[in-house]
């Protein structure tokens, strides 16, 4: 069964830290990006953080950049996301999914997330 499975969510104060994972199941990661979107409560979903399929290339969203580390891991065939510095506004549920690029628009695959909550 083809599944990407999120994990690493919870709940933190202002300045903590998480490290989110995507592990898939089924197929290789290797040769497709992962993006990483979040969902906050009342807004609208946000593009977080993408890899490419090689790695090399990196995307961060202007409100993550400088906190958050996007990196795979072939060998373990998951994604991880390390979210440091976190704020309030970090808030939501984390999704991550496949694509063929970071450009794409055409989600492969979707995980069921991860829920996120910072507040002190």
């Amino acid at each position: 069964q083809v599944q990407l499975v999120e994990s690493g969510g919870g709940s933190v104060q202002p300045g903590g830290s998480l490290r989110l994972s995507c592990a898939a199941s089924g197929f290789t990661l290797d040769s497709y990006a992962i993006d990483w979107l979040r969902q906050a409560p009342g807004k609208k979903q946000e593009g977080v953080s993408c890899i490419s399929g090689s790695g090399g290339s990196t995307k961060y969203a202007d409100s993550v950049k400088g906190r958050f580390t996007i990196s795979r891991d072939s060998a373990k065939n998951t994604a991880y996301l390390q979210m440091n510095s976190l704020k309030p506004e970090d808030t939501g549920v984390y999704f991550c999914v496949l694509k063929f690029s970071c450009g794409a628009d055409a989600v492969l695959q979707w995980g069921k997330g991860t829920t996120v909550s910072v507040s002190s």
